[in-house]
């Protein structure tokens, strides 16, 4: 009967953000994923996500842009919330006999371009660049928010422009497919197929300049043109 069920007592929520940031070195083709070390307990001497508490008065998209700035400086970037992780015992300072006390990740994901990002040390006693392959045992559930970040922006690319955010202005498609390995890895498209199929879409704009790189033939620089992209958004690109 409804009256006879047992009445647990509200907990006391803290809700963290913590900061999946991408990043691609086309140069290595490799997708990175930034790691701050813990200095602190729980954790100490480990590496996670750049994360905090939500403070008072703070939203939680301001919470995950002082994460940002704090901790890197870059002109091109996108951020989007990607899921809240909120399982019992994810955080060793939940008491596991009441759990009265109870920690919340409201998670994001960012990309940003390599070449121009900055990152800052102050306030940490360490900070770097994983090759997403190559991410060791993270404090509290990081390894999972990670994985789960890199599936969404494997999933985004397929039909979004998000690559597009992060690249410059002027591109070529060498660029661009560079970006789609190192992410994605190198068995899902070959390069001619994929700027066949690229250009027929038609949202990419060629501004009749080339440059020179390498012993190549000169490439030509295009640029994202985001009205013909419209009647694609969120549908799946063929290209992928």
């Amino acid at each position: 009967m409804a009256g006879n069920k047992k009445q647990y007592p509200l907990a006391d929520f803290k809700v963290g953000v913590d900061n999946a940031i991408f990043s691609v070195d086309t140069e290595q083709n490799r997708l990175l994923v930034l790691l701050v070390m813990r200095d602190s307990e729980p954790y100490r001497d480990y590496w996670c996500l750049p994360g905090t508490l939500v403070r008072q008065g703070e939203s939680l998209e301001a919470a995950a842009d002082r994460i940002l700035s704090e901790k890197i400086r870059v002109q091109n970037l996108y951020l989007e919330q990607l899921y809240t992780f909120g399982e019992l015992g994810r955080d060793p300072r939940e008491d596991p006999q009441s759990y009265n006390i109870r920690y919340l990740s409201v998670s994001y994901f960012a990309l940003v371009r390599y070449a121009e990002a900055e990152l800052i040390a102050d306030g940490v006693s360490g900070i770097a660049w994983y090759p997403v392959k190559q991410v060791p045992q993270l404090a509290f559930d990081h390894n999972r928010i990670l994985e789960y970040g890199h599936r969404r922006l494997c999933n985004k690319l397929e039909y979004s422009p998000v690559a597009f955010d992060v690249l410059p202005e002027l591109f070529t498609l060498g660029d661009l497919y560079q970006l789609y390995v190192a992410v994605l890895g190198e068995n899902f498209s070959d390069y001619s197929n994929f700027r066949s199929r690229l250009l027929k879409l038609g949202f990419l704009a060629d501004t009749g300049t080339k440059v020179s790189r390498g012993a190549g033939r000169p490439a030509s620089l295009y640029r994202f043109d985001e009205e013909a992209f419209a009647p694609f958004k969120d549908k799946p690109l063929v290209f992928i």
